[in-house]
């Protein structure tokens, strides 16, 4: 009984977010969608040819894969803005009263925020590989370390979004919690190589899930010298696979707990609010 119903809510979460993520392309939404990783791309063209420190590695080589961890690290934010968007328009009061509802939209919300990422990263990757030099396309090893690293990071970042998308008040704060995401991504090595900063900042970076992100993707793209320019000259898949894999286990305990607790406190009344809120910051 138990596995029908996981199966119930798994098929029904990704019939929900294929059509949610069909929605998110069409129309209008395109333009949104491809808009960030097109500009990133132009930001990377100007960098494909800089050299870091005489080392003779580009810079473009180093920041392209990085951008795709950061791209991945980002779903997290989509998810918080989702959640917060869909609490006050009345979507996860109306999953609640469905069987299996909550589930069913946790699972839907990730297939179609997942959906979002790795098309951004085909919009980084496939045009970026004949933009930069240097890349490491053509070993079955790197592919394989992409996917585990992609895997990874989609469930460690996307699960522990929906947390902190349960716990925020509103849209507005979901935006506010973008600061210290960009705050994060700056101190992680993403757009340069993170052992040009001081050892304090190189400590605070990886704790969090952006650093390993970058790095995993550096060494599934990069060839094996590049690593010399990383933190203890190697691309550390061990710790990579650890650190990621517990924000994962982290995420995964806690994002059905306090969806649920959240869900259990919606009600019509509270959607009413939310609206006449919005009405008011409208006015």
């Amino acid at each position: 009984m138990k596995a029908r119903t996981g199966t119930t809510a798994i098929t029904s979460g990704v019939s929900r977010g294929w059509i949610e993520l069909r929605q998110a392309f069409s129309g209008s939404e395109l333009v949104n969608q491809v808009l960030w990783p097109l500009l990133t791309l132009v930001a990377i063209f100007f960098y494909r040819n800089r050299e870091f420190r005489h080392t003779g590695f580009k810079l473009g080589a180093l920041v392209l894969p990085s951008v795709l961890g950061m791209f991945i690290a980002l779903g997290m934010i989509l998810v918080i803005q989702y959640l917060t968007v869909e609490r006050e328009d009345g979507t996860l009061l109306r999953a609640r009263s469905t069987p299996h509802g909550i589930r069913a939209y946790f699972i839907g919300k990730l297939f179609m925020t997942s959906g979002c990422v790795v098309a951004y990263l085909a919009i980084l990757l496939v045009p970026g590989a004949f933009m930069v030099k240097g890349l490491k396309l053509d070993s079955f090893g790197h592919w394989a370390t992409l996917v585990w690293v992609l895997l990874l990071g989609l469930v460690a970042t996307q699960s522990i979004g929906a947390a902190v998308g349960a716990l925020v008040a509103s849209p507005r704060a979901a935006g506010a919690i973008t600061l210290p995401v960009m705050a994060v991504i700056s101190i992680s090595g993403i757009f340069y190589p993170i052992t040009a900063l001081p050892d304090w900042i190189q400590t605070t970076a990886q704790i969090f899930p952006v650093y390993w992100l970058g790095l995993g993707m550096r060494s599934a793209l990069l060839p094996g010298d590049m690593a010399a320019v990383e933190l203890h000259h190697s691309w550390r898949h061990l710790e990579t696979f650890g650190v990621l894999g517990a924000w994962a286990l982290v995420g995964l305990l806690l994002a059905p707990l306090v969806l649920r607790r959240m869900a259990r406190r919606e009600s019509g009344a509270r959607v009413a609010a939310y609206r006449e809120k919005a009405l008011q910051r409208v006015g």
